[in-house]
């Protein structure tokens, strides 16, 4: 907005001037229709708490600090959490004032100085205290302004602060609540060449790319300081220094100089000077440092002049600024004026009638509490309050009047104001004769300018362009609920372009003397114009009514629209219809392929699309995503296929059937018939052997091995002279005979194969091999000496099937013996070898018997020898000593052998060996061990009652007299097969062991005890 040098709102002309008296002892005169934005009232009659007059106030988060002309500070709660506080700094017998009080943006940290005529004492005081502490190192003094790190404090520490003095000195310290002074307070800055005090000053930390920037504003009555750098405060100023001066100069008398900021999010915006000649302000950015230029962060600086603000001629006395949104508030002549920022023009002004503060005639200044948003005014006895009400509310129509119309937009709040905007545009584009731009304007007007005003204005300067594009664009903005309209403006368009279209397509035909493949711009306009309408079709598709719109292209001759609209409305068979009468498959083909299309246009338009392309159609076709039904394709197939083509030309009808035989497992009769009768016109046997082989119905669970019908495939291999297939179908049909005679006509060797075939009957086959074999004896037509050769070679093929016994009767009565002498002897020798190797097996079987007899009888005798100190693997005791259960007279133990040597020399107790088999074998097992051993345990009992005097185990008694055994020794031997049957460390038990787990679920409980519970 630089540039520009705003208007004197006096000559402005048609404003009016309107005095509200809401409240006695203030009038308001604003500069505008409607209720003020800014009103004051009062928020604390005695300030001052009876402590002397007010000299300064300052404002954070609800709590204003007030200092006297007698050295009290009375600090209001106005939140409250906290009862007014009353400080009396002031030394007995002197006349001591404090100047300036501040306070940061959270109301728990304030500074101020209290001066006498012959020092100067600064006060730190937090909001918990009751005592202030003073500052040891600016003793001597007085603070004139403070900048507090926003983004960094918190209630116990200020973090860096940056204090001006009334001296030109700014220094840095920081305050923390719990020391008890200041950790440090050095020197930043000094004006040395023309002393001035610091009247303001604003500190931003920015972090950009991990790097901590400081920029630092400070200001004196002539002079505006700006400080940047990176990594520390110190750094800053030090830059500052070794860069040279950096300062904006406006020198005048101003004795009330101010340095104020606004902005959100703990981050200044804006700030505004209150100098010699005016108010200097701009707008500060801190996103994008690129250098350590600080002037590069100020942004559209204006200087409003005091003459701007007065209505008449003479001197105006300023007393102090405050700086919000959109407003700058400028206390001036006792009178409060309200001027806009961005018009410059004053829009309210407030008067005091501070007749009712007896002694205090004038309003002493201004103060803003960040925290809270808040403005404040103060004489020497009251504060008022200014309350901001909707200070934004007008504020698009101060950008309009600008004509700043994006910012115009931004402010606006209703739907009136939007209209108003975008009319104001409008009408601007429109003498400026941009009607293009006049007609997106228009179109988004709603309320403003009626639909048949607009479309008069651009027929009345003959623009149909910008006609055209005023109906697109208010396409665009219309509900779809107004169906009707929306028809009526679409098909309105659709003529426009049609119209345009044609006017171009005239003028291109009118250059016939350019080359016609030249560009030029009548063709470029063309082209373009007819891909916009394309377009617009495709979008309006839905709203244009379809009998209309096909008329419309009709009528103007625009065959390819027509098309590409009908594609738009899904009239497939029009389009696919078009496009088969103009030869072009492979479009009506793309057209087939969307998915929308009905299958029922596939087999409609497959006769003609097969006949113009039969390789792209069959590739569509096959196609993925298409579920066709080839029954229903069969009718063009059979067409293609009765047509004439060359030989090199591939059938693609046999293409397409083997597509849906093999990769989809079509299992139509009709399908597999109809590729079989195609194979079998082919002048070559191979592929149609191939499908007869192949049986794709084989491996399935139901179903027959093939889907063709042999009968008809048999017939019609014989009509078209494929004998070979014709070989291959008897045989399928289980017909062999008729197999291998007819095979036997063309090639032997294939009537052997066939009759190797049959495996399940071996009367048949040999009957096949027979057939084969008169064939080959009778139909010889060598000597007769190498007809029996062959014959004999024959015998060799069938393995044994045939002998030489079985062909004989096919030679003649006459032939002669000896003809046969070297068949017979080899077959003589053949048996004679038979019987020889029957005789050697026998003999074998013989030795085999008497050696596993001997065995037996070896096995019986074996025996081990045990030592005596030979220990249990088991339980590691004397295995001679014989080990009885506790507190057991006699268990089962006593019934069986003592215990147990293995042949690989393991050795265990018996009853060892029990427990750990009962342990370590399956449920099964061990339910039926137990109940063998309760079993023998009873037996064995009832043994030793009836003879008390024999012993209870004797290896000698395992066969009793007659040869019979015994009950007891029964069940032993029993035991004995299921306990010691094998060495439970070297056998099968031993195995099974590997796949269990090492802790079994019974040891779970056991295990979980020694877990270690983690201490939180």
């Amino acid at each position: 907005m630089s540039g520009w040098e705003p208007a004197d709102w006096s000559a402005g002309g048609g404003e009016a001037t309107t005095m509200v008296n809401e409240n006695p002892g203030r009038e308001v005169f604003l500069r505008s229709s409607g209720s003020p934005i800014f009103t004051v009232d009062m928020l604390e009659r005695n300030a001052s708490r009876g402590h002397g007059l007010v000299t300064s106030v300052a404002a954070g988060n609800n709590i204003l600090l007030v200092g006297t002309n007698t050295g009290w500070i009375v600090r209001h709660d106005f939140s409250g959490e906290d009862a007014p506080l009353e400080l009396d700094l002031g030394a007995r017998g002197m006349e001591q004032r404090i100047p300036k009080v501040f306070i940061d943006p959270s109301g728990k940290h304030s500074i101020f100085t209290v001066c006498s005529s012959a020092t100067a004492d600064t006060y730190y005081l937090h909001g918990k205290w009751r005592k202030p502490r003073m500052f040891s190192r600016l003793k001597g003094s007085t603070v004139s302004c403070v900048a507090w790190h926003r983004a960094q404090i918190n209630e116990a520490s200020t973090r860096e602060v940056i204090i001006g003095t009334a001296s030109g000195q700014l220094y840095e310290t920081a305050l923390e609540e719990k020391d008890k002074k200041e950790k440090y307070c050095k020197l930043l800055f000094e004006l040395t060449e023309a002393p001035e005090p610091f009247v303001g000053v604003q500190m931003e930390v920015v972090i950009l790319g991990g790097v901590t920037r400081y920029y630092v504003m400070a200001a004196t009555p002539s002079r505006l300081y700006t400080f940047q750098g990176t990594g520390s405060l110190e750094a800053a100023f030090k830059a500052y220094a070794e860069g040279g001066s950096h300062f904006t100069e406006l020198p005048g008398e101003n004795s009330n100089s101010e340095l104020q900021f606004y902005g959100k999010r703990q981050r200044a915006e804006r700030f505004a000077w209150l100098a010699g000649p005016g108010i200097y302000h701009g707008h500060l950015n801190f996103g994008t440092i690129q250098s350590l230029d600080a002037e590069s962060n100020v942004e559209q600086k204006w200087l409003l002049d005091y003459s701007k603000l007065m209505d008449g001629p003479g001197t105006p006395r300023r007393l102090s600024l405050a700086l919000s949104e959109f407003h700058f508030l400028v206390l001036m002549n006792n009178m409060l004026k309200v001027v806009n920022r961005v018009s410059q023009k004053v829009v309210e002004e407030q008067r005091f009638d501070t007749r009712s503060d007896l002694g205090s005639p004038t309003i002493m200044g201004l103060c803003t509490d960040v925290g809270a948003g808040a403005y404040y005014a103060f004489n020497e006895i009251s504060i008022f309050e200014i309350t901001v009400q909707d200070e934004g509310r007008d504020m698009w129509q101060v950008y309009l009047d600008l004509k700043e119309y994006t910012a115009a937009l931004e402010a606006c709040r209703d739907l009136a104001q939007r209209d108003s905007v975008y009319a104001a545009q409008a009408e601007a584009a429109f003498e400026a004769k941009d009607y293009e731009r006049a007609a997106s304007f228009y179109a988004k007007t709603e309320t403003v300018a009626t639909f048949e005003e607009v479309v008069l204005k651009f027929v009345a300067v003959g623009e149909q362009d910008a006609l055209r594009t005023y109906l697109l664009r208010k396409l665009d903005f219309l509900g779809r609920g107004d169906r009707s309209q929306v028809t009526m403006i679409a098909t309105w368009a659709a003529e426009l372009y049609l119209d345009k279209i044609n006017r171009l397509l005239l003028d291109v035909e009118d250059e016939n003397e350019v080359d016609a493949n030249e560009e030029n711009d009548e063709n470029v306009e063309y082209h373009n114009t007819v891909r916009e309408f394309r377009a617009f079709l495709t979008d309006c598709k839905d709203v244009l009514d379809e009998a209309i719109t096909i008329k419309l292209l009709g009528s103007y001759g625009r065959v390819e629209e027509l098309v590409y609209y009908a594609g738009l409305k899904e009239q497939y068979e029009t389009l696919i219809h078009h496009f088969v009468q103009q030869g072009e498959a492979r479009k009506a083909l793309a057209v087939l392929r969307k998915p929308s299309v009905p299958p029922e246009l596939q087999y409609k338009f497959a006769p003609a699309l097969i006949m113009l392309d039969p390789h792209e159609t069959v590739k569509a076709w096959t196609s993925t995503g298409l579920n066709l039904n080839p029954r229903q394709l069969m009718p063009a197939l059979m067409r293609y296929s009765s047509e004439r083509r060359p030989r090199d030309e591939p059938n693609e009808a046999i293409r397409y059937l083997e597509y849906c035989i093999v990769r989809q497992l079509n299992q139509d009769s009709a399908v597999h018939n109809l590729l079989l009768s195609l194979y079998a016109k082919q002048p070559e046997d191979t592929a149609l052997l191939r499908f007869l082989d192949a049986r794709y119905g084989m491996g399935r669970m139901e179903g027959p091995d093939y889907f063709y019908d042999p009968k008809f495939a048999l017939r019609l291999c014989l009509e078209q002279k494929q004998m070979r297939a014709c070989v291959y179908i008897y045989g399928m049909m289980g017909m062999h005979e008729e197999a291998v005679a007819l095979a036997l006509q063309m090639d032997p060797e294939m009537a052997k194969i066939e009759a190797d075939k049959v495996e399940d009957n071996e009367e048949l086959r040999k009957k096949l091999w027979l057939m084969i074999a008169r064939h080959v004896i009778q139909q010889g037509k060598a000597t007769r000496g190498e007809n029996i050769r062959k014959a004999i070679a024959f015998l060799k093929e069938t393995d044994g099937l045939l002998k030489i016994d079985d062909i004989l009767p096919f030679f003649p009565d006459f032939s002669l013996i000896d003809d046969f002498k070297e068949a017979i002897c080899a077959s003589l020798e053949d048996y004679n070898r038979e019987i020889e190797e029957l005789k050697r097996d026998m003999s074998d079987a013989t030795l085999a018997s008497e050696d596993i007899r001997n065995d037996i009888n070896a096995l019986s005798q074996r025996h081990a020898v045990v030592k005596r100190d030979e220990t249990c693997k088991i339980c590691g005791q004397r295995l001679l000593v014989p080990k009885v259960a506790p507190g057991a007279a006699r268990s089962y133990t006593a019934f069986m052998a003592p215990f147990y040597v293995f042949p690989c020399e393991h050795a265990f107790h018996s009853q060892c060996l029990t427990d750990y088999v009962l342990q370590h074998t399956d449920q099964g097992e061990k339910e039926r061990i137990r109940s063998l051993l309760k079993r023998i345990t009873s037996l064995g009992l009832e043994e030793a009652n009836t003879q008390p005097a024999k012993s209870v185990y004797n290896e000698n008694d395992d066969c009793a007299a007659h040869g019979n055994m015994s009950p007891l020794n029964k069940v032993r031997t029993q035991i004995n097969n299921a306990v010691a049957g094998e060495c439970p460390f070297c056998g099968e038990l031993m195995i099974k062991e590997i796949a269990e787990a090492f802790i079994s679920s019974e040891e779970t409980d056991e295990v979980a005890s020694w877990s270690l519970a983690s201490v939180e």
